[in-house]
């Protein structure tokens, strides 16, 4: 269900979003996916970086503890839940220029980032709003900036498909659907995006994160490795 703002809610209802952070940390092994995707995104001092539907806060918050000036932008469709981030992030004394939006608009200038993060984000978006998503994250990176994507993706065998029926009652099966079935890689390709993988699957007590890289053509992609089951 979706509220009547057009908004899906954190654990699909606004009574649920002060839970929120408990419910993913002891769910999705939270601290294992986000810290391997910031080890991933290798971010750079003084470099930009956007949260794209940052949720209560906690990857942009680790995002910009990373390196000296690096200044993290942060953007989520929820006031409920964007007004916990930035608690957070001013209890941290973090610098987060949050914003209230939707990622299929994102109210940024073409080309203003070096790297864009989501963390299960996607698989809230029907495949529409998935791809809108998709290209205005291409629409806002720099050339050779990358995209760096946690969420849930294709089952690893029936075990893993089944713990994740938990995840589509809770968030829908129209939405997660394409996550489930390993589409997101082909998303990323169609929104623009070179060098599109999946680099590492995490195993949780809902199913599998994945991680996602992708790059931006233009100029030089820095190396990089790909990572496996844990």
């Amino acid at each position: 269900m979706v509220e009547a703002t057009g908004i899906r809610p954190a654990l699909r209802f606004h009574a649920l979003t002060p839970l929120y952070d408990r419910v993913v940390a002891l769910t999705t092994r939270e601290g294992t996916f986000k810290r391997a995707l910031l080890e991933q995104a290798a971010i750079e001092p003084e470099q930009q970086v956007l949260d794209v539907g940052c949720g209560t806060g906690t990857l942009a918050i680790a995002a910009q503890r990373l390196q000296p000036g690096v200044q993290v932008s942060a953007l989520d469709a929820d006031p409920a839940i964007l007004a916990i981030a930035a608690g957070k992030a001013r209890r941290a004394g973090a610098d987060i220029a949050f914003a209230l939006g939707r990622s299929s608009s994102l109210p940024y200038a073409d080309e203003r980032f070096d790297r864009v993060l989501s963390s299960l984000f996607f698989h809230h978006l029907s495949w529409g709003d998935k791809l809108l998503t998709a290209r205005e994250m291409h629409r806002v990176l720099r050339p050779s900036g990358e995209l760096h994507v946690a969420d849930w993706g294709r089952a690893g065998g029936l075990a893993s498909r089944t713990a994740f029926l938990a995840v589509q009652l809770l968030d829908g099966f129209d939405t997660t659907s394409d996550n489930v079935a390993g589409l997101l890689p082909m998303l990323f390709g169609s929104a623009g995006f070179r060098q599109v993988e999946e680099t590492r699957r995490i195993r949780t007590v809902f199913g599998i994160v994945s991680l996602y890289r992708a790059v931006k053509s233009g100029g030089e992609a820095r190396q990089h490795s790909a990572g496996g089951t844990a």
